[in-house]
């Protein structure tokens, strides 16, 4: 019996909601009194496979296959499942994201498994199997009880900080069962988002709104965000109008990103634009308008115009050190 944890890679190395994944699970192995497995599909760095004992994994399942380099969601589902199977796994954990949603539903019907998703806590396991969930685009908790014999839980991210433990894994080699009905649907190409930082990673984010007035003046509001080594994002309107690229888009219907910090820079505040951002741990709103919706959901609001407050807040930082 053992935490199966699902692990997703970018290009060879492990995306930072995975080792909150890792950790996740080593913490339910603890209370279960039981060991923590990592499973890792395509190709992989050294590194990458051994930062995952760092951060609780006893063992980790490679499976390298080529095939499994790309995100479908269909063939590793299929995977992940076998390796459940194969340990002996009675939790499945995975970070919350696009891909993992996607798998969790084909997991939970493969395995005949209780589902929680957008975990915020370890689970409650005092009296049966317990799982506090943000829901309502982060509005409210629900308190699911698992009662299958499986239980999968995909964790909101920033649920908890890792911390190293400096353990080396074994790492084994995992070899699935691939049949062609899983690739059914393939991946022609992939557009990756650019910049020092990456959004659905970052800890802290700087975004513009029409309020930024055109993509000329973007400088400012990136001089922020280099100065905090913050990712940048937008709302729709600007992605709309290509002032910004589209992976930059967060909200309803762009990307959701639950930072410590996320800073919103002449965003009015549609209630589009919260369901993407409400989860963020603090919100700070910079706008010239009093009145703006946004500030009702701040935690801390600056009423002046951007392009006089972000080059003073730039200033701040960079004095900081």
């Amino acid at each position: 019996m053992s935490v199966l944890v699902f692990v997703e890679l970018d290009e060879g190395a492990l995306k930072k909601s995975s080792l909150e994944a890792i950790y996740y699970g080593s913490k339910v192995a603890d209370m279960l009194g039981t060991s923590t497995t990592a499973v890792a599909l395509g190709e992989a760095t050294e590194g990458a496979l051994a930062e995952a004992g760092r951060y609780g994994a006893a063992k980790v399942l490679h499976a390298g296959d080529a095939k499994l380099n790309e995100g479908n969601s269909l063939a590793y589902a299929s995977a992940v499942a076998e390796a459940a199977t194969k340990e002996g796994a009675t939790v499945i954990v995975l970070a919350k994201s696009s891909l993992g949603d996607a798998m969790a539903a084909r997991l939970a019907g493969k395995l005949k498994a209780g589902l929680a998703s957008n975990a915020v806590e370890l689970p409650d396991l005092s009296n049966g199997f317990r799982v506090k969930r943000s829901i309502y685009t982060n509005k409210a908790f629900a308190f699911t009880e698992l009662t299958a014999d499986k239980k999968i839980i995909t964790i909101k991210k920033n649920t908890l900080t890792p911390e190293e433990s400096g353990a080396t894994p074994s790492v084994e080699a995992f070899q699935p069962t691939l049949n062609d009905a899983d690739f059914v649907v393939r991946v022609k190409s992939t557009e990756k988002a650019t910049g020092e930082v990456l959004l659905p990673e970052a800890d802290l984010v700087v975004s513009g709104g029409r309020g930024m007035k055109g993509p000329e003046n973007w400088g400012v509001l990136e001089d922020l965000a280099h100065a905090l080594h913050a990712a940048t994002a937008c709302s729709k309107p600007v992605s709309d109008l290509d002032w910004r690229p589209h992976h930059e888009h967060v909200g309803q219907t762009g990307i959701k990103v639950s930072p410590n910090l996320y800073i919103a820079c002449g965003i009015s505040g549609a209630i589009q634009h919260l369901a993407g951002v409400n989860s963020s741990k603090v919100i700070v709103v910079i706008n010239k308008d009093a009145e703006a919706p946004f500030f009702k959901s701040a935690d801390y609001g600056i009423v002046g115009d951007v392009f006089d407050v972000l080059p003073r807040l730039t200033k701040a930082v960079q004095e900081l050190g």
